[in-house]
């Protein structure tokens, strides 16, 4: 184990890539608070049986800025050493052209905007010298797309991107640790079967990532096995 009684609260693991982080999270003594959408049991629960308190579930729909003031006023006086978010979706893999308004505006608020306004309603919470983090993807680098497709879901992360490094310049003199960390190709349902990577392999890699970089204030964009990516 690396660390003991850190807290690390991560958002968006009711299953695969989030519940493995915090599975690994727990595997290495921190407390971990988890959040997944709605009402219903999930994986993070019966996690949280076996967890003899270490884990705690709480209820966030991330897109809906009410509900993430109202789980920073339910964490008020928890100090988080990580904040983590993690959170992506897509829709299909369209020619930008024929995609829908509606289609666009999902995917958008779903992986760029809702993300960011975590970091920026929760950054209170986190410690001064913590780390504050989001899962991004290869897919979001503009130099690294020499084969295309995925317009929108590639968009969406570039747009996550550029986000946080406008955070990060904004929030210049902090000493937390910013992250965008790309898990690899894995296979989720956002993945697909004939991803090279299981979480099992991807998700102890991300976490080693965020603790290389723990104490390293900056933003960094990084994968799991700790490479810097391209912009």
């Amino acid at each position: 184990m690396t660390d003991t009684r850190k807290t690390a609260l991560v958002v968006g693991a009711s299953r695969t890539l989030g519940l493995g982080l915090v599975a690994e999270y727990l595997r290495r003594g921190w407390d971990v608070i988890g959040t997944v959408r709605g009402s219903g049991r999930t994986g993070l629960h019966d996690l949280a049986d076996a967890s003899e308190g270490r884990l705690t579930v709480e209820s966030l729909e991330m897109t809906d800025p009410e509900q993430i003031l109202s789980l920073r006023d339910r964490l008020e006086g928890r100090a988080l050493d990580l904040l983590f978010v993690n959170a992506a979706i897509t829709r299909g893999d369209l020619p930008i052209g024929e995609v829908p308004t509606e289609m666009f505006t999902e995917v958008m608020i779903t992986n760029a905007l809702a993300p960011m306004r975590v970091v920026e309603y929760l950054r209170p919470l986190v410690e001064p010298t913590g780390t504050i983090g989001i899962m991004s993807s290869d897919q979001g680098s503009i130099s690294l797309n020499t084969e295309g497709g995925q317009d929108l879901y590639r968009a969406s992360k570039s747009a996550l991107n550029q986000l946080m490094r406008s955070y990060a310049v904004r929030y210049a003199g902090d000493a937390r640790a910013l992250l965008l960390v790309d898990p690899g190709w894995v296979r989720t349902e956002l993945g697909g079967p004939e991803a090279e990577l299981s979480v099992e392999e991807s998700i102890p890699g991300v976490a080693e990532s965020i603790e290389r970089h723990r104490g390293k204030p900056g933003l960094h964009f990084v994968d799991y096995q700790g490479q810097v990516v391209p912009w």
